[in-house]
């Protein structure tokens, strides 16, 4: 053994050293870590066969090793950490040889890129990550985050800590928009620092703040770190549970755990959506806290002249809380008393089929024995009823086609039981109804006469659906009922908007706003996966800088804003419509519909290069891809280049050997300790991407194999890494700040700042191991 370590010891310590170096001598990442697994690689094999690393690999051949596997221990639960006095043997570590283990690694890495990289579902989700960056640069490219800095400023400046509470909200709205720390952090230390500490904030407030919140990105959906790491997770967490069955002698991990073994991006984010807020309120909180403790560090503002035309406390009251409540209290009440619900008539031409037991109660004797141990006696119990009350019937009712008279009486089971009011027609409504009440409450002063006259219309609309339209009524049909109410409340939206365009919050958070819910709401509603989501927030985001810039150049906005309604346009009719056109028999309502979808496809196609071109002609559009590219380009530069690092590593047996050592550990909690520290000081000199991609697959094995919800393991980790971006005196968001700041702000400053909310991050992680039910309650109440 060289300097008393095993030779796999010192193939790891090369490995890390030689990663690390090539990192820190200013070459590429992206190129550094593909360098480094060439040179490490060159550099164990030269060793190796020189006899210098020798690798003490356990005697299968002895007796104790026998012994072992006669008491029915499992091999792969036989390691020198665990029987530390077992017989040893010394080997090389490459056994079969250097050239064996080069035609390894270079074998089987076509195989690494297609499995992780260019296989169908990899590499779709991993092109959520080139639009969500597109996404996020060109709404920081389009001043829109400079907008919602002093917009927020405004708003929170007059309370103690007002700047600072702004700072945070723009930061998780940043981080909501963009996902892109760095961006963040850079956009709001440019914007926010100066204006903080020219109205005497303390230099420790404000740079901590701006930090933390700048973070925030890593965690708030759409995170991209969440993206990259979901599809890592997915992957390491299906492996490792049906490695898991198979050891406790089952036959897949669907029978073993009763559910099958998938963890998918869009839940990751629906995981990830309350510890996002929590840590944005913990931020919030402190930052209130520390100015009523400290009020001559960070004052109250008044960043600009309250309107004299807004409303009064009474009238905010009523138009922004009460009334809105009651609206959205009625239609809840409504709807559990059938008034307001579902009009669907279609019925299926086949049976449901029949419920099978809540798990397989068909398995071995060792693997049922293991099903006992994992789900308790109670339950395996009560399967066993299920399957024999299941049997007694005849068996799992198969689903069969139904007759003609079965869907007769189906469907007019369906139409005798409808609620009188669509709920579609509801929800559309009472959001144009929202709408207007709003813009009363924004100006109050105003001429109420079209609110009225839009109020009137969204009154005769429910009025009509529920005495005019029924489940039978044709889509054609219902469009002609409610066009004239649909008619009175547009005209009444219309001046709605132009008294809500007059209020500067409204403004400047609505358009960012309504884009950010339908992209996280379309993912966390289940509607779509994050790929088509990604597409349409890029897509939105373009429009929304077009319009920004046409705005600022005292250009009409209209084709951008009418794109943008035919769009919605385009999915109400998709919604309500059949367009399949190719079919034998088509009604003329659905060719029309057809005709009307696709012309509103067209005109939002055009609205869309019409906004490419007006970024291209103010010269933003050029950049934006360029710096995608750049940024996208090396995301999968370092992903290619950490599936060759980790087949290196994996040659050697480094891989092997790290996980025995965590296996070796009776508490997997202990082992997700460890592997949580090693993280987080990985993280200091590491970006999430190298972590992701090189120290994820070594220990996902072992930390996705066990009985941790894989959401939160997943949560914790990228809060984890958000920590240690933030930890003095290597945290990355650091340095990003430290090379915007002004000269007065020193490093010591920004460190002693950080501090506190590198102690919030702490406890963060504490709530969530406390209470797993933090990330685990939305997956559960919103279902995949």
């Amino acid at each position: 053994m060289f300097l008393g370590l095993d030779g796999v010891e010192i193939g790891l310590i090369i490995v890390f050293l030689c990663l690390f170096a090539g990192i820190l001598s200013g070459f590429p990442v992206a190129f550094a870590i593909g360098g480094s697994a060439v040179i490490s690689f060159a550099i164990i094999a030269a060793l190796d066969s020189s006899g210098y690393l020798i690798h003490q690999a356990i005697d299968t051949d002895s007796s104790q090793y026998a012994d072992l596997i006669a008491m029915g221990v499992p091999r792969d639960n036989i390691s020198i950490f665990r029987y530390p006095d077992l017989p040893r043997i010394g080997e090389p570590v490459f056994v079969t040889g250097v050239e064996d283990a080069l035609r390894k690694v270079i074998s089987g890495f076509p195989l690494r890129m297609n499995e992780r990289v260019l296989a169908g579902q990899s590499i779709e989700t991993l092109l959520a990550v080139l639009m969500f960056v597109l996404m996020g640069i060109t709404l920081e490219r389009s001043k829109i985050a400079d907008d919602l800095l002093k917009t927020m400023a405004r708003v929170f400046g007059p309370l103690p800590g007002g700047l600072a509470v702004s700072v945070v909200v723009v930061g998780a709205f940043l981080a909501a928009s963009t996902g892109i720390v760095g961006a963040t952090v850079v956009t709001m230390g440019l914007l926010s620092l100066p204006t903080m500490l020219r109205n005497n904030y303390s230099p420790q407030l404000a740079t901590g703040v701006i930090a933390a919140s700048g973070t925030l990105g890593q965690i708030i959906p759409p995170s991209i770190v969440i993206v990259l790491l979901g599809t890592l997770a997915g992957d390491l967490y299906s492996a490792a549970q049906e490695q898991r069955a198979s050891s406790v002698g089952c036959s897949d991990a669907l029978t073993y755990l009763g559910e099958p073994a998938v963890v998918s991006v869009g839940t990751l984010f629906q995981a990830a959506l309350l510890p996002g807020i929590l840590l944005a309120f913990l931020y919030g909180l402190y930052a209130f806290g520390y100015a009523l403790f400290n009020p001559s560090k960070a004052p109250a503002v008044e960043m600009g002249a309250a309107s004299t035309d807004g409303p009064n406390k009474g009238q905010a009251m009523t138009w922004f809380l009460a009334i809105p409540f009651a609206l959205i209290g009625g239609m809840i009440m409504l709807g559990q008393v059938n008034v307001i619900g579902n009009q669907e008539i279609i019925v299926d031409s086949f049976t449901d089929a029949g419920q099978t037991a809540s798990l397989r109660t068909n398995v071995s004797d060792q693997c049922k024995a293991a099903m006992i141990d994992l789900h308790g006696q109670e339950a395996w119990d009560t399967a066993v009823a299920e399957s024999a009350a299941i049997t007694a019937a005849g068996g799992i009712q198969e689903s069969r086609e139904l007759t003609l008279e079965e869907v007769i009486k189906a469907r007019a089971d369906l139409v005798t039981n409808a609620a009188p009011i669509g709920s579609g027609i509801a929800i559309g409504f009472l959001l144009l109804a929202l709408m207007l009440t709003t813009a009363r409450g924004v100006r109050p002063s105003a001429d109420k006469t079209p609110l009225m006259i839009g109020g009137a219309g969204v009154v005769l609309a429910l009025a009509f659906d529920a005495f005019l339209v029924g489940p039978l009524t044709s889509p054609g049909n219902t469009v002609l009922i409610m066009i004239v109410p649909l008619a009175l409340t547009l005209y009444g939206c219309r001046e709605a908007t132009k008294l809500l365009g007059q209020n500067e919050l409204l403004r400047v958070v609505f358009p960012p706003l309504v884009l950010i819910v339908a992209v996280l709401g379309s993912i966390l509603g289940g509607i779509t996966n994050p790929t088509p989501a990604a597409a349409l927030g890029a897509g939105g985001a373009i429009m929304l800088a077009a319009y920004r810039k046409l705005r600022d150049q005292d250009k009409s906005g209209k084709i951008i804003i009418q794109a943008t309604f035919a769009i919605i346009i385009m999915i109400l009719v998709g919604v309500n419509f059949d367009l399949r056109v190719n079919q034998s028999d088509v009604k003329t309502e659905n060719w029309i519909a057809f005709i009307v979808a696709y012309g509103a496809f067209l005109f939002a196609l055009f609205g869309i290069l019409y906004a490419c071109w007006v970024l291209l002609a103010s010269k933003v559009l050029p950049p934006v891809v360029r710096e995608t590219a750049k940024v996208t380009s090396m995301v999968f530069t370092i992903l290619i280049g950490s599936q060759l690092l980790n087949l290196v590593v994996i040659s050697f047996g480094g891989e092997h050997y790290i996980q025995q050592f965590l296996k070796s550990f009776d508490s997997e909690f202990t082992v997700f300790l460890i592997v949580m520290l090693v993280l987080f000081v990985l993280g200091f000199v590491l970006d999430f991407l190298e972590i992701i991609y090189i120290v994820i697959p070594i220990v996902g094995p072992v930390i996705y194999g066990g009985t941790m919800d894989p959401k939160w393991v997943t949560i914790m980790i990228a809060v984890n890494l958000q920590t240690s971006f933030l930890t003095p005196p290597f945290g990355f968001a650091l340095f990003y700040l430290r090379g915007v700041a002004p000269k007065e702000v020193t490093t010591g400053h920004i460190y002693q700042g950080i501090i506190p909310f590198v102690l919030i991050q702490i406890a963060g992680l504490a709530l969530l191991s406390l209470f797993p039910q933090v990330v685990t309650i939305v997956p559960n109440l919103i279902g995949n």
